[in-house]
């Protein structure tokens, strides 16, 4: 699986203020727009500011921060027309993924994604719409890190951080867990039976889905 763009070579503490600065941002509690102070981060963490300054342009560079006023790092905000390019481009390298995952992928792999479908059932089930949606990133990256290409996996691995901002825009109903549990259901089931045009309609009324949500 392809790895996040976590700090290198800047230690424990620089991975821990990577991992709990954006997990903030994912869950919504640091919302678009707000200011990063390195300071303030660095104190609520109990380090100092070196590994915090890493961890921050880690961030960037994923696509969760932009620089904002006075060279400040803010959460990004997409627009429309953003928006608009990433499901484009999304769906250009995820049916290209798909395509080569029903050529590609063997039993263990199914094994594996038959595992994060249990997971996401149970998510569904408890309402736990931010563990649910870390499952369908890991369903997505899994599936294309699987399909025997080397460079797709890589340019969806760098549009991670960007998604995951799309869907944080979303607007979900009570259904909505169980709607794209289904639809990952469908998926998996045609790249199992080596059905690529099966797949491409599955995945294609899944990114479908995220569209409709977005534009509600």
């Amino acid at each position: 699986m392809n790895p996040r763009f976590e700090p290198a070579g800047t230690g424990r503490l620089a991975k821990q203020a990577y991992q709990q600065v954006r997990r903030e941002i994912l869950r919504q509690r640091l919302e678009a727009g707000t200011i990063l102070n390195e300071g303030s981060i660095a104190e609520s963490l109990g380090m100092s500011k070196t590994p915090v300054r890493h961890a921050l342009y880690a961030l960037r560079q994923e696509g969760l921060l932009e620089a904002g006023p006075r060279r400040q790092l803010v959460v990004r905000n997409l627009s429309p027309v953003q928006l608009a390019e990433l499901v484009a481009v999304r769906e250009a390298l995820e049916r290209i993924a798909v395509s080569h995952a029903c050529q590609h992928m063997n039993d263990d792999d199914f094994d594996y994604l038959r595992t994060l479908l249990r997971r996401q059932r149970r998510f569904a089930e408890a309402g736990e719409d931010d563990d649910f949606v870390e499952c369908d990133e890991e369903m997505h990256i899994a599936i294309s890190a699987r399909s025997g290409l080397q460079l797709v996996p890589q340019l969806l691995n760098q549009l991670r951080g960007f998604v995951r901002l799309m869907q944080m825009r979303a607007r979900r109903d009570p259904g909505h867990l169980f709607r794209v549990l289904d639809e990952h259901v469908r998926l998996v089931d045609a790249i199992e039976q080596r059905d690529q045009e099966g797949a491409l309609a599955a995945l294609a009324q899944h990114l479908h889905t995220t569209e409709y949500i977005l534009a509600d």
